[in-house]
């Protein structure tokens, strides 16, 4: 019996020792048990449409590409991205994928990465400085480009627009409104813009654009850089009793930011008149398609990729991959030489999504 037990027992430690072998080797090599690399994904927020989507398309890409995920939501702060990206460190994972919405204030955190090998892409947004693996984005300067050019044709080249910005401490911010200024500039001197910074926040959006109504009654388009401010907006052009068909001589002409499922539904009712199409879904399958590459060793090059975009090199050692992002609008016209898309359209993300 004394034997039995001694046996017993003796396997019983050979069993804990190997279970704590194998624990460390996930650990160490980044490797889930089902033997798939482990990724961390930070979500930015997940209080806005375009968001939430982005979170829902993730994980099956993440399966797609033979990824294990893990995930945080860093709420916006930086802080709490730098924190995230401290827990994806200690699990051991291959590579982190993030959306930065403080594009200065990420340096030190990407250098951590850097001095661990762990390769990084980010998504929607690019570091001010650093170096990154890839940028998976679109053109946001093109961003504020349609929008410009939407509103002046519909305009007629005059009048007051409102511009309600998002947070200029983001490379997105500033892209946006720096084209948007830019394009009404060289092309619609006439009409006046009134940038309202907003830090992605809607309510204040909706303050300031309130203000703005009041003090210029005749202001004639709003371009939001992003649909945080959708709701806000609308609310407010009711209030005013502006909230009318584009066929009313009322109409106050809006352009938005993300082409979510919302957004094509009030384009279709008139209630706002075009957005601009960010692809929630292709930023969720390329940045893990990206993080996939980047374990595997791959490297790429500036020039045209084989999902209809171009890799640019934004500067040494920092390719950005810009997806396409179409204008969308009601009847699919083409406007101040931008061709756009019906609301309907099959193509976008947003119109599967509703």
């Amino acid at each position: 019996m004394k034997t039995v037990n001694r046996t017993i027992a003796c396997l019983g430690a050979v069993a804990a020792i190997t279970a704590a072998l194998t624990a460390c080797g996930a650990s160490d090599t980044g490797s889930a048990g089902n033997g798939k690399p482990v990724v961390g994904l930070d979500f930015p927020r997940s209080d806005t449409d375009f968001w939430n989507s982005y979170i829902k398309y993730s994980p099956g890409f993440a399966t797609d590409f033979g990824l294990d995920l893990k995930t945080t939501n860093s709420q916006n702060d930086v802080a709490k991205l730098t924190a995230n990206v401290q827990t994806f460190m200690s699990q051991g994972v291959k590579g982190v994928a993030m959306a930065p919405q403080d594009t200065a204030a990420i340096a030190p955190t990407l250098e951590q990465l850097a001095a661990k090998k762990i390769p990084v892409v980010t998504v929607d947004t690019r570091p001010d400085t650093g170096d990154v693996y890839m940028v998976v984005r679109a053109d946001n300067r093109a961003y504020g480009e349609k929008a410009c050019r939407f509103l002046g044709a519909k305009l007629g080249g005059k009048g007051k627009v409102v511009m309600l910005q998002g947070d200029l401490s983001s490379i997105n911010g500033r892209d946006r409104t720096e084209a948007f200024n830019d394009c009404m500039k060289a092309n619609y001197p006439d009409i006046t813009v009134f940038g309202e910074a907003t830090n992605w926040d809607g309510a204040v959006a909706a303050q300031k654009l309130q203000t703005d109504l009041t003090a210029h009654p005749d202001i004639k388009g709003v371009y939001m850089q992003s649909s945080f401010a959708l709701a806000g907006t609308l609310q407010v052009l009711k209030q005013k009793g502006l909230l009318v068909g584009p066929e009313d001589p009322k109409h106050v002409f809006v352009v938005s930011n993300d082409g979510i499922p919302e957004e094509l539904r009030n384009i279709t009712e008139g209630l706002i008149d075009a957005t601009v199409s960010q692809p929630a879904d292709l930023y969720a399958k390329y940045a893990l398609h990206y993080l996939k590459a980047a374990i595997d060793g791959k490297t790429f090059a500036p020039g045209k990729t084989d999902h209809d975009s171009t890799i640019i090199q934004v500067r040494e050692g920092l390719l950005e991959d810009q997806l396409s992002a179409p204008l969308v609008t009601a009847d699919g016209g083409t406007y101040g030489g931008v061709p756009s898309l019906k609301a309907d359209d099959q193509s976008l993300w947003g119109t599967k999504l509703g």
